[in-house]
């Protein structure tokens, strides 16, 4: 579960980022995915993200649900951390309070960062997802927070899910390192 110290972070709150980079380590998929996020269109989803990266609760987080030509979705630091019993993977969050919507007019398209949330539009937390093709029926339902600029081709590699929903089976590749870039 996330510490105590990373909400020190979130109380201080890091400057806002121009992105995230992810080491993606794994059975299929190896390799470095670079994220431009849209802190003009989602600033306290992007905040969020760049705290949990700051702190470094999205390391060793799987891919817990991958479901091809749609979206890869990972970001469970509660349960989704690789080692663990990550049979829960998918169900968790960060300690920190869920987020409103911020739905903007920026299209579902290949590369779209998005974030992951319940049914209820103001429950996204620390999961969030990465499409592999274009998905306009997501738009205005979810929360853009970014686009990948350079990696589509280790995002297309990750291991694919063949369980209810999108599950990941045996061993999923695994967001190794996340790191705040400016």
């Amino acid at each position: 579960m996330f510490k105590m110290s990373a909400l020190c972070v979130v109380l201080s709150g890091p400057a806002l980022a121009a992105g995230l980079v992810i080491e993606v380590a794994g059975e299929q998929s190896k390799g470095t995915i670079t994220i431009d996020l849209f802190e003009q269109i989602a600033p306290q989803h992007v905040e969020r993200l760049t705290t949990l990266a700051s702190a470094g609760a999205y390391d060793d987080v799987v891919f817990h649900r991958v479901i091809e030509g749609f979206m890869a979705q990972t970001g469970d630091v509660e349960f989704g951390k690789a080692g663990g019993n990550i049979s829960m993977a998918g169900r968790g969050g960060s300690e920190l309070p869920d987020l409103p919507a911020e739905f903007s007019d920026t299209p579902y398209d290949r590369g779209v960062i998005g974030m992951a949330r319940a049914q209820n539009p103001n429950s996204a937390n620390s999961q969030f997802f990465i499409m592999f093709a274009e998905g306009y029926f997501l738009n205005g339902q979810y929360t853009v927070v970014g686009k990948v600029t350079d990696g589509m081709d280790v995002v297309d590699a990750i291991k694919l899910g063949k369980g209810a929903n999108g599950a990941v089976l045996g061993i999923p590749d695994r967001m190794s390192k996340v790191t705040v870039t400016d």
